[in-house]
């Protein structure tokens, strides 16, 4: 069996349950709008955020979930949706997930659009069942989310980030959506117990994971994911690269902020550029930095007694840092 669907099996139910729920839950009165989400919904991804909220409730409430929790999936997966269909735009990607984005079929105005809308239901779902503790959690999130973004932006002008930051920018701008889904799990059936932060600091720590694979994965001979050095074309400074300009001296230096800041576009020059991060250690160093994200996760998942939920929790984890895109 596939690790997906191993992850999967202990809440095939409530999966098929949920994605009836969210499709409902995108509905408008609008037919371009059901159009565009019927394209939307049919060219998703694995779904790992809702499975992240079902996997946590479930641990914590004896195999449970309860109506919150298709609630508290329904927000994020409303609001993940929304944050893709801006950040094509923000991008200017026409592709997504090996398909053409919204913004590509139904230009800029459309897309921006139809993200405000997913937003906006979102918030409504908490709202009209009087969940404002789920209200919170996802509030929080999508202003981290936000602030992360610009605070990368940011960055990106001057080029003077350090190690610290990129923590900081991958935090806000990655890990506090997957803090959400779990935090959001355990607050669906724990509300207002110390699992409800446990589990937050838990998707926290699998995100920050998540985003060092996937930067790694610019770094990648195959073209796996995503195309092999478009973040040193976008001049987003990632782990493998500020650790490396950190170790080098002082005209090596010159030479890696020289070619990010005037010849990222320049293909010979990225490639000269990945290949010194290769061989300076910077992906050694950015492994060894995600594996302590992940057993810092794990560990977290110690203090609670087997059960196929615990088991599905740890093969996310695992597959978060294993996988090949």
């Amino acid at each position: 069996m596939k690790i997906a669907a191993q992850i999967r099996e202990p809440i095939e139910q409530e999966m098929e349950l949920f994605e009836d729920k969210f499709r409902a839950s995108m509905s408008s009165k609008v037919a371009l709008f059901n159009r565009i989400t019927y394209y939307i919904v049919n060219r998703k991804g694995k779904q790992m955020r809702p499975m992240f909220v079902f996997l946590t409730a479930k641990l914590l409430n004896d195999g449970k979930v309860d109506e919150r929790t298709y609630t508290g999936a329904s927000i994020i997966e409303l609001i993940h949706t929304a944050s893709l269909v801006h950040d094509d735009v923000v991008d200017d990607s026409h592709k997504r997930r090996g398909f053409f984005s919204v913004n590509a079929l139904w230009k800029n105005k459309i897309a921006v659009l139809v993200g405000d809308y997913l937003f906006s239901k979102g918030l409504l779902v908490a709202l009209e069942k009087g969940d404002h503790d789920l209200l919170q959690i996802i509030s929080n999130s999508v202003k981290s989310m936000s602030e992360g973004e610009l605070l990368q932006i940011e960055k990106a002008r001057k080029l003077d980030i350090t190690e610290s930051i990129y923590y900081d920018i991958i935090r806000q701008k990655t890990a506090t959506l997957i803090a959400a889904c779990c935090s959001m799990g355990a607050a669906s059936v724990k509300p207002g117990s110390k699992e409800v932060e446990i589990f937050r600091k838990f998707g926290e720590l699998c995100g920050m994971a998540f985003q060092i694979k996937d930067d790694l994965f610019d770094y990648g001979s195959e073209r796996i994911g995503k195309p092999t050095g478009i973040d040193i074309k976008e001049q987003k400074m990632t782990l493998p690269l500020i650790y490396v300009i950190n170790q080098s001296a002082k005209e090596k230096k010159r030479w890696l902020i020289n070619s990010i800041k005037n010849h990222n576009t320049n293909k010979k020059r990225v490639k000269e550029v990945i290949a010194y991060v290769k061989q300076q250690g910077g992906l050694d160093y950015a492994v060894k930095q995600m594996l302590t994200f992940k057993d810092e996760a794990l560990g977290l998942l110690d203090a609670y007694p087997n059960s196929p939920y615990k088991e599905a929790l740890v093969l996310m984890v695992n597959y978060v840092v294993d996988r090949k895109k």
